[in-house]
């Protein structure tokens, strides 16, 4: 598998990716408060546990499931860790708190929210923790900007391209930014 290193001008990379022996890819939406601040902030703040090595676009999105809310920016990044997926998911979880999330119901508002994709070519079914993702094979507003940074990455569940999950399923509603 080879990575995309795509630099995005929003939100350039660290570079450090030596001291890496995972790889992840984080799927990043924000649709309250200052969206784009926020997700730079998260991105800021993942850089304490993970090298970053490529960053989508930004693509703003209709919200699925509970409607009456803004609309969202989403991206993806995806980069290199030694923490494992419960450690990762930890810290992405005081980020999220850091940033201002509170508990809410499914699907609702929040200044951002960071789940876990892929982790390496991982197939994890825990209490707290599916990766894949459980919905990501099913939303466009996940797989466009993951299939710009990474077409070619296989969903070890499905055994599909991240290319062929997107052509499979409607991009209404999903609108490339910057």
């Amino acid at each position: 598998m080879s990575l995309d290193t795509t630099v995005s001008p929003l939100f350039p990379l660290n570079g450090n990716t030596s001291i890496a022996t995972h790889t992840v890819y984080l799927a990043l939406g924000s649709n309250l408060g200052d969206r784009r601040g926020n997700l730079a902030a998260a991105l800021q703040q993942l850089r304490d546990y993970m090298a970053i090595t490529a960053i989508s676009s930004l693509y703003e999105t209709e919200p699925v499931g509970y409607l009456d809310q803004p609309l969202f920016l989403n991206m993806v990044c995806s980069g290199k860790t030694r923490l494992s997926a419960q450690e990762l998911l930890k810290h992405t979880q005081e980020i999220e708190l850091a940033i201002g999330r509170q508990p809410s119901f499914r699907n609702g508002p929040r200044p951002i929210d960071i789940d876990i994709i892929f982790y390496d070519d991982l197939h994890i079914v825990q209490d707290n923790l599916i990766v894949p993702h459980a919905r990501a094979s099913e939303r466009a507003f996940v797989l466009a900007p993951l299939a710009e940074i990474a077409p070619a990455m296989v969903d070890p569940v499905s055994g599909k391209t991240v290319k062929e999950l997107l052509d499979a399923v409607t991009q209404d509603g999903v609108k490339k930014i910057a």
